[in-house]
């Protein structure tokens, strides 16, 4: 029926979308703002998560670090070869050890050996340095270096225990867990908790990385060396649409259960980390894709080195780089393989501290300064543990 003069008009296509822009923007806007990923660690903490548990958490002070990269040195480099030099070492060289002496499986502590290496004061701090680290001593006014740290565990695995969680025997949730269960992350497609395996899983096992009495998605996902850090990433023969219709029917099982028998960790922690795997299958290959990465960079953090390990060490470096841009928690990278042990020298120390050195130093002065020029260095406490297994310092 046609009214004449008081017919609406039509319009076409362009006029439509036209006169619609604002509100097709306005779709797109809440549906990014229901995203964590998306927005700052301010209002993030406000939104809701999707997930569950791992949306960013508004905190009872200003964070003055957003992101943690734990560089740990396993075995424990010698304090009085690197940051904290012993002059009465010097002194006493080649005599028997004067000093009392805590029991351990070692009977026998030998004569006392002055370091093989000479320290250096470095920066305006005047930080002393020894050689063994000559390029992370050009970054000695960004160092933070404490000596009065100690153990009460001479043994590894329960060292390991104790630095990762606070207690000396396994079970409790570890500093990695922690952080994601009071942050929560910034990071939707990826691990609030990752570890990067140099080559080396640290006495003590996976447990040094676990979550505890927390649930479980907040423990920590290890990431292999290689060109697949993530086992069945890509399952062949398996369609994106078969992947994601496999995540609809177990959220719809898990439905079920829950009705049937309420919450259950167990199963919360399998779904959502069956949608977790789902997303990072296309964001993990874009992350481990260091091609797009310059030249130059790559330079600086050793990968053209021609010492194997240099070149392993540097890349878990610039992998934990683009993890922390990425919004990822806590980052935590373990050693290389260097000969047949990590920086647990209990002989051949010159040869064995060298070659570790070598290994991890250039690319751990890379990562601050790399850090410092994207203007992530203020947002990232980068920790680095250089001794370990000490009952209690040795006097000046």
């Amino acid at each position: 029926m046609h009214c004449g003069p008081f017919e609406r008009p039509r319009h076409n296509r362009r006029e439509m979308l036209s006169r619609s822009a604002q509100g097709f923007g306005g779709i797109a806007l809440a549906s990014l703002l229901s995203d964590p990923s998306f927005v700052g660690p301010a209002s993030a903490a406000i939104v809701s998560d999707p997930d569950g548990t791992m949306a960013p958490q508004r905190t009872h002070f200003p964070a003055r670090a957003r992101n943690v990269i734990f560089l740990y040195m396993d075995g424990g480099v010698s304090q009085v070869d690197s940051f904290d030099p012993k002059p009465q070492l010097a002194k006493e060289n080649g005599q028997r050890f004067k000093m009392k002496v805590q029991p351990s499986q070692f009977d026998n502590p030998g004569n006392v050996l002055q370091s093989p290496w000479k320290f250096r004061q470095y920066g305006e701090s005047g930080i002393p340095i020894s050689d063994l680290f000559p390029h992370v001593a050009q970054c000695a006014d960004d160092l933070c270096v404490i000596r009065s740290m100690t153990s009460a565990f001479p043994e590894h695995t329960n060292a390991n225990y104790f630095l990762h969680t606070g207690h000396g025997l396994q079970g409790r949730p570890c500093m990695g867990a922690w952080t994601a269960y009071g942050l929560g992350t910034e990071s939707h497609n990826l691990p609030g908790f990752v570890v990067l395996n140099g080559g080396l899983i640290p006495p003590g096992g996976v447990d040094c990385f676990h979550n505890g009495f927390l649930p479980a998605t907040f423990q920590g996902s290890i990431f292999k060396p290689g060109a697949t850090p993530v086992a069945d990433l890509a399952p062949p023969g398996e369609s994106p649409v078969e992947r994601a219709r496999k995540i609809a029917l177990l959220r719809t099982l898990e439905g079920g259960i829950a009705d049937r028998m309420g919450q259950h960790d167990a199963v919360e922690s399998a779904i959502a980390n069956y949608e977790l795997a789902f997303r990072m299958q296309t964001a993990v290959p874009e992350l481990m894709d260091i091609d797009s990465e310059s030249k130059s960079v790559q330079e600086a953090y050793g990968l053209f080195d021609k010492f194997e390990h240099t070149r392993t060490y540097g890349h878990q470096c610039l992998v934990a780089r683009r993890l922390v841009e990425r919004g990822v928690r806590f980052i935590e990278l373990t050693c290389p393989r260097v000969k047949a042990d990590r920086w647990d020298q209990h002989r051949d120390l010159l040869d064995g501290h060298t070659l570790n050195a070598k290994a991890v130093d250039q690319p751990i002065a890379a990562l601050l300064k790399d850090l410092k020029s994207r203007f992530l260095f203020n947002d990232t406490a980068t920790i680095e543990i250089y001794t370990l297994s000490l009952h209690a310092p040795l006097p000046i």
